[in-house]
């Protein structure tokens, strides 16, 4: 086969440009810090990329539910340690009220105290967290206990629980059913209610202040039962969350190690191709033939 001028410059030129095409790739390798820069560099790095990428936002909004679970329990517990602390504090005047050596403005003294503990364990029950009425379940958006104009209480606990999806098929129940606290029908206030009626010495209420202090224990057992389901709960969260950070690492890494390039090799690369495209350069302008122009000089 005959090789003529124009084929040696048409093949010079297109090498020059394959030249220049790799070193363009090198260049924005580490421009970039990638090894690709777009799909068709490589479509299976391409895809794998896309799928660690959809694994990582799944990781992070599982994030982001155990830190609402967390909001949840925290507040939760925080609540139902002020309501075992006012009962505490409602049996010592129990046991004070119980040694019939008190005099009558001593015993008024405790009854106001307590009435003022009843409507700060209200006020707990509606305990609201960023518009949330965190003991009435799913209707969160009402609170669960109502005091009429006579100081009548009435409760109205919603059971249902909130589930928070933490990780692949795993929920978490978030809320504490405010009835397993306050008892069903609100038996906590009426236990409340019948230690001041009995303080009052009002003849409808049967016992003395000895029964309260009875029916204000077993209240505290139900709140200690309630907030050690609470710390369970806590714990297992942070078991999840502890292997959604192990997931992350992992996912972080195997993404970097498709798609990150090694910089080392980047450099090297470029450098090779440099001096492939002068050495290429430097020998297409001895094998290109002198043109006139050359001998009119």
């Amino acid at each position: 086969m005959r090789v003529t001028q124009s084929m040696l410059s048409n093949n010079m030129l297109r090498n020059l440009t394959h030249s220049n095409t790799q070193m363009n790739k090198y260049m924005e390798q580490l421009y970039s810090g990638k090894k690709i820069s777009k799909p068709s560099d490589d479509p299976m790095i391409a895809m794998k990329g896309v799928s660690y990428r959809s694994e990582l936002a799944r990781i992070n909004q599982f994030e982001r539910n155990t830190s609402e679970v967390n909001s949840w329990l925290d507040n939760t517990d925080a609540a139902m340690d002020q309501t075992n602390q006012a009962m505490q504090r409602l049996k010592e005047l129990a046991v004070k009220a119980s040694n019939g050596t008190n005099s009558d403005d001593e015993y008024q003294s405790i009854v106001e105290e307590a009435k003022q503990l009843k409507e700060h364990l209200v006020d707990i029950a509606n305990t609201n967290v960023n518009g949330r009425y965190i003991f009435n379940g799913t209707n969160s958006d009402t609170p669960p206990v109502a005091v009429d104009e006579n100081g009548e209480i009435t409760t109205d606990f919603n059971k249902e629980d909130v589930l928070i999806e933490v990780s692949s098929g795993i929920t978490v129940k978030a809320n504490t059913d405010g009835s397993s606290v306050f008892g069903e029908n609100g038996d906590l206030f009426e236990t409340v209610d019948n230690f001041i009626k009995r303080l009052e010495k009002k003849e409808d209420v049967e016992g003395d202040i000895e029964d309260s202090i009875g029916e204000l224990d077993a209240s505290i057992g139900g709140i200690l039962d309630s907030r050690a389901e609470i710390g369970a709960r806590m714990n297992r969260v942070e078991l999840v969350e502890n292997r959604l950070a192990d997931q992350k690492i992992v996912t972080t890494k195997t993404l970097s190690d498709k798609e990150d390039v090694d910089f080392a090799e980047a450099i090297t690369n470029l450098i090779t191709q440099e001096s492939l495209h002068r050495a290429a350069l430097s020998a297409g302008s001895r094998i290109i033939q002198p043109s006139l122009v050359d001998f009119l000089r």
